[in-house]
């Protein structure tokens, strides 16, 4: 016989007038490999049609389920509730728009991190579509590949105790972001053009190294590295600009 679980979900729908926020309990029995992800669809499917909140892969990949999960963020697909106690309370990440009650709109704020980071390969090199693929050394490509892991759930962000404090920090996942054109050899940008993006409080040196960001990201990116590689190359190129005028 599986245990009766208890859900303390947040409730709120900003577009509903007159709406408030609230906590609202659900009662579900558990089954044997329960998820959160099939826990809420069973919820509304069976209980409350109106409980918002967003999946789409159900395997981790796509971060769309993100949530606080007794105070902690992470995915819904990935959290077994035999892992969880028999009461487990559900928030929506903050920082991120909220659309209703669990979901948040992320897809506004990556879309400004990737303006703001020029997420893309700087080249003056003109594409020729003819031409064989570059070959590249292993050893980097398998550093980029490991950066490019992130889903872009937004967990980092939530965790972040700056992100919290301050709407323009850019956060883990835009630092992470940067991390991996610096090390990809066919973007040409150089480290003072690095430094005019996240040589400020908003960027690198805005991190207060709490740890939170590497602590819940679901695909265990091994961010701290990178901001601690980020934060030396930053500071170095600073000392150059200072002692080389």
């Amino acid at each position: 016989m599986g245990r009766q679980l208890t859900f303390e979900i947040f409730r709120y729908n900003p577009q509903k007038k007159g709406d408030v926020p609230r906590m609202q309990t659900y009662v579900l029995d558990e089954t044997v490999n329960m998820t959160l992800f099939i826990a809420l669809n069973r919820l509304r499917e069976e209980q409350d049609p109106s409980l918002k909140f967003d999946f789409c892969c159900r395997a981790g990949i796509c971060g769309a389920c993100a949530m606080v999960i007794n105070g902690r963020p992470g995915l819904a697909c990935q959290t077994k509730t035999k892992d969880q106690p028999e009461k487990i309370i559900l928030h929506p990440l903050p920082v991120f728009k909220l659309v209703g009650d669990l979901a948040v709109d992320t897809g506004v704020w990556f879309r400004d991190m990737y303006q703001k980071t020029e997420s893309w390969v700087h080249t003056k090199k003109t594409f020729d579509p003819t031409a064989p693929e570059e070959r590249m050394d292993n050893a980097v490509a398998e550093e980029i590949y490991e950066l490019e892991r992130c889903i872009e759930c937004g967990c980092c962000v939530a965790a972040c105790g700056t992100a919290r404090l301050r709407e323009d920090f850019m956060g883990a996942a835009s630092l992470n972001r940067i991390a991996r054109f610096v090390v990809d050899p066919r973007d040409q940008r150089s480290d003072k053009e690095y430094y005019e993006i996240i040589g400020n409080d908003e960027g690198i040196f805005g991190c207060m190294g709490l740890l939170a960001c590497e602590d819940v990201c679901p695909k265990n990116l091994p961010l701290q590295n990178q901001l601690g590689f980020l934060r030396r190359k930053m500071g170095i190129t600073a000392l150059k600009q200072i002692f080389c005028k």
